[in-house]
């Protein structure tokens, strides 16, 4: 498949969305855009902090960040889903950023039934949704789907990782080393990589990702790359659920195209590659947000 190109059940292409992604400015990911609020969410493992945009009478949809990660990281997304008329609402994991006092109990850890129970929780609380899941969350919303499918209207998966059991050996270049590392060990190895800027972000959104390492506790981070090593199988289950899924990525994504192509083929998804990394929320939200509402009103016309 070249980068782009439109084929059955494949989303992208170059278009006005593909141009205003090209003109993003670099933002100040510390500001809010006009008309959040911002709310705490008393889940399972504690206190969520959340953001949310829209009218709540409105379609939901839940975007929930992945590890290291937080509710800022669909700054430029969620007003470009509420113009399309829908109600955004996002969460930091526990143990994260600002819901960093969330998590196990004293000598515990962060698990997969943790973060998964605030997963459904924060679901049931609000009502079905078109669920986002990014990079290591959208584990968490698979797993989430396969025990309560009526909460889902639709599934987009953002560069999750796309093979079960040790997801991190389709990683491009250095797939081989994770082999031989542990969950702390792997988790420094990922901050290191962001706080020194391998991935090449702007100076405001550096500056941000290195703040909130300031809040983020360190043991999530080592619990959940440590998860990330033994990821359940339930493509299966995913499929056969009925739910409309979208697979996200770009090009230069940490895992290649191909294994992507190869999930999506798998879950029955639609396929989107955008000319980007591993953060197509920030890169490419106008792009990623027109191939998310078409996913939505696909899926609201199949209800």
């Amino acid at each position: 498949m070249s980068i782009g190109e439109r084929r059955p059940g494949v989303a992208g292409g170059d278009d006005d969305a593909a141009r205003l992604d090209a003109s993003l400015p670099d933002i100040d990911w510390s500001i809010a855009p006009v008309g959040a609020v911002f709310s705490r969410f008393r889940a399972p493992s504690g206190e969520l902090a959340v953001v949310s945009l829209g009218d709540p009478a409105d379609p939901r949809v839940v975007l929930v960040p992945g590890v290291t990660g937080s509710k800022e990281d669909f700054y430029l997304l969620a007003p470009i889903l509420v113009a399309a008329g829908y109600y955004v609402q996002s969460y930091d994991l526990a143990g994260q950023y600002e819901s960093a006092e969330a998590g196990p109990v004293p000598g515990g850890h962060y698990t997969y039934e943790l973060l998964v129970a605030d997963f459904l929780a924060f679901l049931v609380d609000g009502g079905p949704a078109h669920v986002l899941g990014y990079s290591f969350a959208g584990i968490l919303a698979q797993l989430a789907l396969v025990e309560r499918p009526d909460l889902f209207r639709t599934l987009t998966l953002l560069t999750t990782p796309p093979e079960p059991g040790q997801s991190f050996r389709g990683v491009r270049i250095i797939g081989w080393l994770s082999w031989f590392l542990g969950g702390r060990q792997g988790a420094g190895l990922m901050i290191w990589g962001i706080v020194t800027n391998k991935n090449k972000v702007p100076p405001s959104r550096l500056a941000f990702v290195r703040s909130r390492f300031d809040l983020t506790r360190r043991s999530s981070v080592d619990d959940i790359v440590g998860l990330m090593r033994r990821v359940p199988d339930v493509r299966d289950a995913v499929a056969a659920s009925g739910v409309p899924i979208l697979v996200a990525t770009g090009d230069h994504d940490l895992w290649p195209t191909h294994l992507h192509a190869a999930n999506a083929e798998r879950l029955g998804a639609r396929l989107a590659v955008y000319r980007t990394g591993h953060s197509p929320c920030e890169t490419a939200p106008h792009q990623l947000g027109r191939d998310m509402v078409a996913l939505f009103r696909a899926g609201d016309a199949r209800r």
